[in-house]
C-alpha cells in the first residue's frame, strides 16, 4: 500500500468514527445528511480570484477551526456546537479521503496539499 493510498484509508477511517460519534449522540441523522456539505460553501471565495478562493476554501477545510467550537462546546454545554463541530470535521475527513485537500493561492482549485503525497 502507498502512502498516499494510507492517508486516504485513514481519512476513510477517521469519516467513519466522526459519523459514529455524531450517532452515538442521539444527533438527529437528517440533519448531519442536511449538513454534511456546508463547508463546501467556502469554494465560493474563488468567485474572487484564486488566491481569496484558497485562502476562504482553507478556512473552511482545516481542523482548527472545527476543533475550537469541539472546545467550545464542552466549555459552553452547548450541543448544538458540538453537533456542527463533528459534522465539520466529517467533512473535511470525507474531502481527504477522496483527495480533495487543501488549496494552494497561487494554483488551479484541483492542485492540492494530498497530490505532494
Amino acid at each position: 500500500m502507498t502512502n498516499k493510498q494510507i492517508v486516504h484509508v485513514e481519512y476513510a477511517l477517521a469519516f467513519a468514527l466522526s459519523l459514529f460519534i455524531y450517532i452515538q449522540l442521539h444527533f438527529p441523522i437528517w440533519l448531519f445528511a442536511v449538513l454534511l456539505f456546508v463547508p463546501d460553501l467556502t469554494m465560493l471565495g474563488y468567485a474572487m480570484n484564486k488566491r481569496i478562493g484558497a485562502m476562504v476554501y482553507n478556512f473552511g477545510h482545516t481542523f482548527i477551526f472545527p476543533l475550537l467550537l469541539a472546545s467550545g462546546s464542552l466549555y459552553l454545554s452547548n450541543d448544538n456546537l458540538l453537533l456542527g463541530s463533528v459534522i465539520w470535521i466529517a467533512h473535511i475527513c470525507m474531502d481527504r479521503a477522496i483527495g480533495a485537500g487543501l488549496k494552494y493561492p497561487d494554483s488551479s482549485f484541483t492542485n492540492t496539499h494530498l497530490q505532494k503525497i
